[in-house]
């Protein structure tokens, strides 16, 4: 039997229409978007453009349900409601590694089981990450895989309006982990509206379904002993290892996010679910932030190929 395969080289420069915008036509079209597309340029070398980049940045406000517990203010569970800003920025090109930049701020109001005392929580969280990328094909579709690093720190406050001795506690730590994350496009593609995934991608899809995890693997965490008041520490100078080391033993925590970017009225919006379980037990003490929130917000997409 033979078998003929179809490849097409198209031109990057044409005259009615230049050679994304043919290739974005050809995968729009169910009956020829398994055809492979090569783009041929006539560029000099001496002229010749670096690879495209992009700085992907999203805002986010979010709103959702927080359980916080903090032995060293009450051994009581507070439930109540928190509040989430969300910024992330991903910087990439056509190489196969993105470098993440996050900024997480949150505030938390919650009451006790009786509802006659109240804890306000409030913090903020900087991660800085490394991923390699992997392009995967699922059918007609690319599924874009992303693993790698992260540094992690956090600086926040829990207080308690009932407790008169410590009615305060503060909370600092730095770990780093592994983080994961995965792009998923949906529906068919075309060139001029829609999301796309990667740098330089002709096809833009209706929606784009995003994926990210990360957890602490090791670190450092302040922390007083039970009992211990902070101006035993700090005025007294009694210290009692209050620095300490953390593995996932000693703080089980992870976090989650799963969105779907869209395009509406000329932006690119994205909207989903952020989960976060902050746990700690260290120093005779535990503590948890568990939080679900629903999280809405814009991204913008920042493309420019650099000159030699």
């Amino acid at each position: 039997m033979n078998i003929i395969r179809t490849i097409l080289a198209v031109a990057v420069i044409m005259e009615e229409m230049d050679g994304f915008e043919l290739c974005g036509k050809i995968k729009s079209n169910i009956n020829i978007s398994h055809v492979p597309v090569i783009l041929l340029t006539a560029t000099p070398p001496a002229k010749a453009e670096s690879p495209e980049k992009r700085k992907t940045t999203s805002l986010l406000l979010g709103v959702g349900h927080t359980n916080i517990l903090d032995t060293y203010l009450s051994p009581e569970k507070y439930n109540g409601i928190n509040l989430t800003l969300v910024s992330h920025t991903m910087r990439e090109n056509a190489s196969s590694w993105a470098r993440t930049i996050h900024h997480e701020g949150n505030i938390a109001f919650a009451d006790n089981r009786s509802g006659n005392g109240g804890e306000m929580a409030g913090s903020y969280t900087f991660r800085y990450g490394v991923l390699h990328k992997w392009r995967l094909g699922i059918g007609r579709r690319t599924l874009r895989v992303m693993a790698g690093g992260a540094v992690n720190t956090n600086l926040g406050f829990v207080y308690n309006t009932r407790n008169g001795n410590n009615p305060a506690n503060a909370r600092l730590s730095l770990d780093i982990g592994p983080a994961v994350a995965f792009d998923l496009p949906l529906g068919a593609p075309g060139h001029f509206r829609g999301v796309s995934i990667s740098p330089g991608d002709c096809a833009h899809y209706p929606a784009v379904i995003r994926y990210e995890a990360s957890a602490p693997l090791a670190g450092l965490m302040f922390s007083p002993n039970y009992g211990q008041t902070y101006y035993e520490i700090f005025t007294q100078g009694n210290y009692d290892h209050n620095v300490v080391p953390t593995t996932i033993g000693s703080t089980p925590s992870f976090r989650q996010m799963l969105t779907v970017d869209f395009r509406l009225a000329r932006t690119t919006w994205r909207i989903g679910y952020l989960g976060t379980i902050e746990q700690a037990h260290v120093n005779n003490l535990k503590q948890h932030t568990y939080t679900h929130s629903l999280v809405i917000g814009f991204v913008k997409k920042f493309n420019w190929k650099p000159i030699r």
